[in-house]
């Protein structure tokens, strides 16, 4: 036994010692990926010194004697610091995914590939113009420069991800950055989103379904969707969204994930130190690092400084020293499903105007992590790709023999949004900024200008052009064979709107009702003078206005009846709940219970307003729709009959339905939360879950590289954040202000911005999550161009000195 004992001993000191020395092991390679700041580098493709110097929140700032040195020194720096995000966004727009990530990933790589997003990538690159292709291919240049120091002085792989997720680290190509605009594009849609929701409702309720939506399109202009297609069988409609959303996103940027943003502006008559004032907060998965990184380049043309997204050479929303710019998507209708008709028995012909034609196919193979490859068939028709898993809804909305294709602007192989964003960065003034973007083909942008002598606010990109009589309008996917449903052309312009009273304003709102641009347009109306402070707190702005309005009308038979209750009983829950709300000024402050009362009950109101008409479809109605619930309390158009429980034999009024819902919420809090309603908070459960695209879900690693913070703010207000409303997180926070600006041109060094997460995406370095809890807070980092400033509190400067 003491033999046993012994031996015991010393396999249990040995495996003790061997999992020290694997952790010490994996400690240095990992340290080892970690760059050198205060380095001084010999490297080919640069025609004179450089210098990078990063500030005390790592910001780089280059400093170059040419602008393709300077891009070959963002390039290096991207790599630098997100060389593992720059690859996986690079393998979203490739449809490689699986390769890393197995199975799981094998439907986007099927999307990526059927919307071509790399092929049309590759073929756009000879379209952008020179000085465009010189900073691609600078910028590639160095990239690649990056990944052989990695690979030559043995830097742990450049990242720690690679050694827990193996692949081999292709060298960049310029048709690289331009196939992750087109996944930016792809992913700032949500025009079909839209189309699939309204032909699924039409197809459960034909005389009221659209209803729902009748604040996006008008319901009395559609026509019933099953009309479209005589004679055509559907299957029956169900739920098709994952009711537990995979929280670990294998792609930042998900196609027809419709992303949004707000952009304002003052002119300088408009604001206390006489010089325009501008502000940008564009949105993006919420993930770790975030998809923004923060720099600032010397080009010859000046400073630029602001936001980019690793992987592209381009500064979307910042400064520089005469022009101040902000970006948004424009509330555009860019894409159409057309329903393909297939010949009975031959599934590569489908029916066309003038009779069956043949599909366009190409065979593709997908590598999949520890399986076999597959090899997919991908088909083409006159109005686009077959894509039948655009939408998890398609298969509701296709009738049985027919497939999905889609029309997109950014389909286009001659697609020079690129151009026009270098463009825009190097303008001196609104106008030559506006004549830029003039080339932008998709997404299609809402963009604030401000100069010196005034702002400007337009809307650019490719605009479809249809024909007055298409049977919906692009609201509804239309038959692929009418004539009358084809795009006569896009069009391309600079679209000047309106800046009265010398404010600009615009969000991706596409409903007219437009609580949060209502909200953003009152904010700078109230005010004669606005200063820095004054937009950084609109920016902020927490109030709901879909709480401001609902609340006074759904609960207003509710407000103090009956006599006080007894302590501990529902009926005196009942009542806490709605004197707290009755007094509440809509905040939704992460501090405070009211915001998650109004969300919990809002969101089983129109969950009971709708199960019955709707069934399993209900379940795929995650947003709160303020305007259908508007319209049924005020018996708008007759829309109260959607208070009527139909499987009842009562007749049930809208009282009784908001009374229902709001026990329904309260008892769902109380067990989740406890039965002290006082006690309840907004941000228990409205996190800002950032998680680590590689490393997040797996259980040690995860809890060191993924964020988790309470946040302020929700669906409707300015600081908008878009919730995963499903699963047992339901207001958990999915999308927000990856990225704020405020440019200040009267004092230009006194503009300020941040990220949500830190500038670097090594879980070891101090700069990968320092910038979070300032973001949480609404606080700011300097924007400056001042080179002294720069080199003042500067935490390293990287030299990069010409081979010879």
């Amino acid at each position: 036994m003491l033999i046993l004992f012994r031996w015991l001993l010393r396999l249990t000191i040995g495996l003790i010692l061997m999992l020290v020395a694997a952790l010490i092991l994996a400690w240095y390679f990992a340290v080892r990926s970690l760059p050198d700041y205060n380095a001084t580098l010999r490297v080919p493709g640069i025609s004179a010194p450089v210098e990078i110097v990063r500030s005390t929140e790592n910001v780089p700032h280059v400093f170059g004697q040419t602008d393709e040195d300077v891009f070959f020194a963002l390039g290096l720096v991207h790599a630098q610091d997100r060389l593992f995000q720059m690859t996986l966004l690079r393998r979203a727009a490739q449809g490689r995914l699986s390769e890393v990530y197995g199975a799981g990933a094998l439907a986007a790589d099927d999307l990526a590939r059927r919307l071509e997003l790399y092929r049309t990538a590759a073929a756009s690159v000879e379209a952008q113009d020179q000085a465009t292709q010189a900073a691609l291919t600078a910028y590639a240049r160095g990239v690649n420069e990056w990944i052989g120091q990695v690979n030559a002085r043995a830097m742990g792989r450049g990242a720690p991800e690679f050694f827990v997720l193996p692949q081999d680290i292709a060298y960049w190509q310029p048709a690289d950055s331009l196939a992750i605009l087109k996944l930016l594009a792809a992913s700032t849609s949500n025009a079909v989103a839209d189309e699939v929701l309204r032909a699924r409702l039409s197809l459960t309720w034909p005389e009221r379904g659209t209803d729902l939506l009748a604040e996006t399109a008008p319901a009395a202009a559609l026509p019933r969707y099953a009309d479209l297609f005589p004679g055509a069988r559907f299957a029956p409609v169900e739920a098709r969204l994952d009711p537990t959303p995979d929280r670990d996103v294998t792609q930042m940027l998900r196609p027809n994930g419709g992303l949004g943003g707000n952009v304002f502006a003052a002119e300088a008559g408009r604001t206390a130190a006489g010089g325009a004032l501008l502000a940008s907060d564009p949105q993006a998965p919420l993930v770790a690092p975030s998809l923004y990184y923060l720099a600032r380049l010397e080009l010859t043309s000046g400073g630029v400084i602001g936001a980019t997204i690793p992987g592209m050479p381009v500064i979307f929303s910042g400064r520089n020293p005469q022009l101040a710019w902000g970006i948004a998507p424009a509330p555009m209708d860019d894409a159409d499903i057309a329903i393909e008709e297939i010949e009975p028995g031959r599934v590569d012909r489908y029916r066309g105007p003038d009779g069956w034609t043949d599909f366009a196919t190409r065979r593709e193979t997908i590598r999949i992590l520890d399986e076999p490859a597959r090899t997919v068939t991908l088909r083409g028709s006159r109005n686009g790709p077959i894509v039948p898993l655009l939408d998890p809804g398609l298969a509701d909305a296709t009738p049985r023999g027919h497939v999905p294709a889609l029309r997109w602007t950014g389909l286009s192989t001659s697609d020079t949004t690129m151009s026009a964003l270098i463009g825009m960065m190097r303008a001196a003034d609104t106008g030559s900024a506006a004549t830029a973007l003039g080339r932008v083909v998709a997404p299609p942008m809402a963009v604030a200008l401000a100069d010196e002598d005034g702002i400007r606010q337009i809307t650019v990109g490719a605009a479809p052009q249809r024909a007055s009589d298409h049977p919906t309008g692009g609201a509804m996917p239309v038959p692929g064979w009418l004539p009358q449903g084809e795009w006569s052309g896009q069009l391309s312009a600079v679209i000047d709107n309106p800046t009265p009273d010398g404010i600009a304003f615009a969000t991706e709102e596409r409903s007219p009702l437009g609580l949060r641009r209502s909200r953003l347009g009152w904010l700078l109306g109230d005010r004669e003078v606005h200063s820095r402070d004054s937009f950084v707190a609109a920016q902020l702005d927490i109030v709901s206005p879909a709480a401001r309005s609902l609340l006074p009308l759904v609960g207003a038979d509710l407000w103090f009846t009956g006599e006080p209750a007894a302590s501990g009983t529902p009926e005196r829950q009942r009542q806490d709940v709605l004197n707290l709300l009755a007094e509440w000024d809509g905040a939704m402050s992460e501090h405070l219970p009211e915001p998650l009362i109004h969300s919990a009950w809002m969101a089983a109101l129109q969950d009971r307003l709708i199960r019955d008409e709707l069934g399993p479809l209900a379940d795929d109605i995650r947003t709160l729709q303020p305007g259908f619930v508007d319209a049924v309390f005020r018996n708008r158009n007759s829309a109260g009959v959607w208070c009527d429980i139909v499987q009842s034999a009562p007749v049930e009024d809208c009282t009784t339905i908001a009374r229902q819902a709001l026990d329904r919420a309260i008892l769902d809090l109380t067990q989740r939360f406890g039965a002290d309603v006082a006690s309840w908070r907004w941000g228990d459960a409205h996190q800002a879950y950032q998680v680590h695209p590689g490393l997040g879900r797996m259980a040690v690693l995860g809890w060191i590289v993924n964020l988790s913070q309470p946040l302020s703010g929700g669906a409707f207000s300015v600081s908008h954040t878009g919730m995963m409303a499903a699963g047992a997180e339901p207001f958990q926070a999915r999308t927000g202000p990856g990225y704020r600006g405020v440019y200040d041109l009267a004092d230009p060094d006194s503009s300020v911005f941040i990220l949500s997460t830190g500038q670097s995406g090594h879980p070891l370095s101090r700069h990968y999550d320092d910038l979070a809890e300032l973001w949480r807070r609404g606080e700011y980092i300097g924007m400056s161009l001042d080179p002294q400033l720069a080199r003042a509190a500067a935490t390293g400067v990287t030299v990069l000195q010409p081979v010879e």
